[in-house]
Formats: C-alpha cells, structure tokens, sequence
C-alpha cells in the first residue's frame, strides 16, 4: 500500500489537522471543500450558485493534483445548510460533471465552518 499527501495551491489551504486529500494506491478521498477563494481564504461573494460552482471548483484542482479530474471522482458527498438548494447543487454539477454521475449523498446539516452554506467531499479513483 502506497499512501501520498495531495496538495495544491489552486485549493483553499486545510485550516484545520487535515490534508487537502490523501492518495492511497489509486483511490484519492478528498477532504471537504467550502466555498473559499484559495487566494484570499475568504468565502465567495454572490449567489448561492456562486458558491457551489466554488466548491466544485476547489475539488476540481485538487482531483488535478492528484492526477486526475473530476469525472475520476466515484463518490460526492454535499452538505447544505438548507436542503431547498438541492436544485441549484444539480444545476452546478452538471456544469461540471459529465454521465456517468458518480455516486451522491445530500444532507442538510445545520451549520458549516466558516459559515459556508455548501461544502462537498469526495472519493476518486484513478
């Protein structure tokens, strides 16, 4: 078994005692991603669409650095704050993913760090 740290710039920095994503063999689990610009840690600005289109693209860097892309990913998991968004989440992530989806789970949770009103996590096999 062969284990390797994930990490990339063009993520949000982990702000907290976690990796960005750990690779093992060929499956990658990628920690949670909230809506943070890398650049500046501070949430996007704007809709709730905005902030799902962030999330998705904080997953898609780091599925690029460890290899792969987004479409690598077989299972997604999306935590909101208020599960009446769960239209907007489909809408975005057709935007990213294309057939076959991987696998999901939607849960509303009653509150997110930072704030964030979405975050997702997810599991890629390379």
């Amino acid at each position: 078994m062969t284990r390797e740290i994930i990490s990339t710039d063009k993520a949000p920095q982990a702000i907290g005692t976690y990796s960005q994503a750990v690779k093992i063999d060929n499956t990658v689990y990628i920690s949670g991603q909230i809506p943070l610009i890398p650049e500046t840690m501070e949430l996007v600005d704007g809709e709730f669409a905005d902030h799902v289109r962030q999330v998705f693209k904080n997953l898609s860097a780091i599925t690029e650095a460890a290899g792969g892309n987004i479409n690598d990913c077989a299972k997604v998991n999306v935590f909101l704050t208020d599960l009446n968004n769960f239209v907007t989440v489909n809408e975005v992530m057709a935007e990213f993913f294309t057939q076959p989806y991987p696998a999901r789970a939607a849960i509303e949770v009653s509150a997110l760090p930072k704030g964030a009103v979405v975050e997702a996590d997810a599991v890629m096999a390379l």
